[in-house]
């Protein structure tokens, strides 16, 4: 047996800034140990996440979670969704 285990974090997204005439979201993610800042520019499908600390944890759950809720996210609100990893 490999040792190897999954655990489940929460992560906590809000929303700073939308444009649809721009067709970009900014915003700031947080887990219990990390903390970051992204921007999703929609239209074009690029995500950016920085610091790059940690990003790698959080980068393709957070871009998962945008694609499927864009719709429904809006500047101000506060979200969640659980992230999934093998440690």
């Amino acid at each position: 047996m490999s040792g190897k285990h999954s655990t489940e974090t929460t992560a906590h997204v809000r929303i700073i800034r939308m444009s649809w005439q721009f067709g970009s979201l900014e915003g700031e993610v947080r887990t219990n140990h990390y903390q970051w800042r992204f921007s999703w520019h929609f239209r074009e499908g690029k995500l950016s996440v920085e610091p790059s600390l940690g990003r790698a944890l959080i980068f393709e759950p957070l871009g998962r979670f945008l694609e499927r809720y864009d719709y429904h996210l809006e500047a101000g609100g506060d979200y969640e969704f659980t992230v999934r990893a093998k440690l």
